[in-house]
Order: C-alpha cells, then structure tokens, then sequence
C-alpha cells in the first residue's frame, strides 16, 4: 500500500494565491473535532536536514490558531518548541486548544502529531485590537539605512535564476562588525519576501502566516555565519569550488554558473581571494572548525505590528548571536517592513556542536 503524505488528495495549485499560500494551505478534520487541521499540501524536507523545514511547523500552528480566535484579535507572541524532527511523508494534524478567552487577551495551544506522537508544541497569546487605550507608550528600533536590492529586469539573467524556487526569495544585506574578532559583536542582515503577490483573500493573517514561515530561515546558521565557520569546511570542497572559479562553465549548479557569468573581474577576484583565505585555514588544523550538528529546540516570534506589513515586500532581517556555549547558542532576530516599521523580534536556542577531533573521554 502506498504511502500517504497527506491526509486527503491535495488540490492543483491556486494560481489565484502566492505559492507560500498554497504551501500553508490547511484543511480542517471535523470527524476529529472542530479544531483540528492538517497540512492540505506534501511539507518541504530540505537536504541534509533531520526533518521538514521548521518554518512550515510554526506558520501552520499558527494558521490553525487564528482560525479559532475572534476576528478583532491579533497574535503577539508565540512560544515553540520543536520536540520530533517532521516526516514528511506523514501527514501532519495541528490540535488547538482554546486555553482562555478573555476580553483583552486569547491564548491557543496547538500541538503538533504525527503518528499520535508530537513532533512540535506551541502557545500562542492574542490581543484584541486597540485594547491599549488612546494613550499607549510607544518606541521601536529603527531600521538600518540599507538600500533596498533592485527588483532584476525581465529577461536577464539574474530575473531568470530567481524566477523558479521555493514560496520566498532572500538577497544578502551585508555584515554588520564582519571583521571583528568577537562574534557576539556581529549582525547579519538579509532581505526577504514571499514570492508573487499574496491574496486579498488571504487576508492580513496570511502574511502573518508567511512571515512565520520566514522567520526559521538560516536562523540558528547564525551562531556559525558570526563565527566564521565557512560552508564549505573542508579543502576538498574548497578546492573543487576554487578549480570551477577558473572555468565557471564547467559548474555543475546552474544557479551558480549564471551568477558567476555576472560577475565583474573584480568581484570574481575578491571572491577568490577569500576562498583561497579560507582554504588556509582549512587546511590549518589550528584554525579549522566543521559543524558537526546544527538543530533548532525552540523559536518565539514577538509581532509588533502584525497589520503594518506586507510579506511580499522586501523586508529587512538583522540576526545576532549573544552568546553560544555548552552545545548549544542563542541567536536574535528583528525585522523591519519595507516602510521601515519594527514589525517582529524573534529568539531562537539550538543544539549547535562541532565535529570532535577526538572521541569524548570515557566516563568513570
């Protein structure tokens, strides 16, 4: 027999919405309760990690919530904690619990189950809208002055590499202290947007949704990113990457082929210089360091003004890491609208270890 991933036989795409919609997409279970959903699409499982992509795990716990929740009441912060890395073979059901329902605030469980075993946890507090009073204390972070990254022209070369992809494009906006010797000091900043244009239908909880979805992207690679602990940690790699500089059409990545094709002489030259810096290093056992595991254990979004964005807009993320120790580190996330509104800050622990050159002493 085979293998169901989801529930019911999911439907063609609806072109009338953003692809992220269609990914989040729920379907309600009533012959297990009214508040019970599951994913109406087949989850993402990005390569080499443990599970789906966590994203989808908050944005659809948080979708499910929202439908239980009166429509003058908005999200304003969620607690996760990833407990089972997601089969994405199996299908998924979200549980709500409608934990209380007061005048000024809602608070919603939702778990979700595989298999009947949970595989993620989350609590979720709402406002009602307006419920501060006329006279409210007001201040915010301001958002850097980075410009924002040119939208590329129809039939080039950088239009057609972001034509395809997943439900949301990211173009990098530098490194705040790159140089710097402590990585605490460190913040990376990105531009992200869902892809098209999300529907009216949708709602503005549907870019609520697709900015929690967002929101897991790279996020714990942060601790790694301030350390300067390259992707390519091995010489080998480097050296094979290094060998197809010199002939960018023997790439086998098509991406990385047109993007190297665009490249000025120089910025080529730069790029090489700092690969062959990091092949150094690698090659230094002093100097070199391999992620050996890298896996989220919670993630809370704060949403500060959850109707003063869009989330196919660029929006600007700066991500830092406080500390990392024991295993494990913390990393720090704010993001800004397009219009330079402080819509959302969001904390993240992982499980962050290195590979070992030695075993771990036996214990006595």
């Amino acid at each position: 027999m085979a293998k169901r991933v989801t529930i019911f036989d999911p439907p063609e795409q609806d072109h009338s919405k953003a692809l992220i919609e269609n990914v989040l997409d729920l379907t309600p279970v009533v012959d297990l309760g009214r508040d019970v959903f599951t994913n109406t699409r087949p989850l993402w499982h990005p390569p080499g990690a443990r599970g789906i992509y966590g994203g989808a795990a908050i944005a659809q716990s948080l979708s499910a919530a929202m439908r239980t929740v009166p429509a003058d009441f908005a999200v304003h912060s969620m607690h996760c904690y990833f407990v089972l890395a997601g089969d994405s073979e199996i299908p998924i059901l979200y549980h709500v619990e409608r934990v209380r329902d007061g005048r000024s605030f809602v608070t919603r469980t939702v778990q979700a189950r595989q298999q009947g075993r949970p595989i993620f946890t989350t609590t979720l507090s709402f406002s009602r809208v307006g419920s501060g009073g006329a006279k409210t204390i007001d201040h915010a972070v301001s958002k850097p002055v980075v410009a924002l990254p040119e939208d590329a022209k129809p039939g080039t070369m950088k239009a057609l590499s972001h034509a395809g992809g997943g439900p949301f494009e990211a173009r990098k906006a530098g490194i705040v202290n790159r140089i710097s010797p402590n990585p605490e000091e460190k913040k990376v900043r990105r531009f992200v947007r869902a892809r098209g244009h999300i529907s009216d239908e949708g709602g503005y909880q549907a870019h609520l949704s697709a900015l929690a979805y967002i929101t897991d992207s790279y996020f714990i690679g942060t601790i790694s990113r301030v350390h300067d602990i390259p992707r390519f940690s091995s010489p080998a790699e480097l050296e094979k990457l290094l060998r197809a500089l010199k002939n960018p059409s023997d790439l086998d990545d098509e991406d990385l082929t047109r993007a190297l094709k665009e490249l000025k002489e120089e910025e080529a030259a730069e790029l090489r210089r700092r690969l062959e810096g990091a092949l150094s290093k690698a090659t230094d056992q002093k100097y070199h360091k391999e992620v050996g595991m890298m896996v989220s254990l919670d993630h809370s979004i704060y949403f500060h003004n959850p109707r003063a964005f869009r989330a196919d807009e660029w929006m600007l993320t700066e991500m830092e890491s406080p500390w990392a120790g024991e295993g494990r580190g913390l990393a720090i996330q704010k993001i800004w609208s397009k219009d330079g509104v402080l819509i959302a800050t969001c904390t993240q622990e992982g499980v962050v270890r290195l590979k070992q050159d030695k075993p771990p002493l036996s214990k006595i």
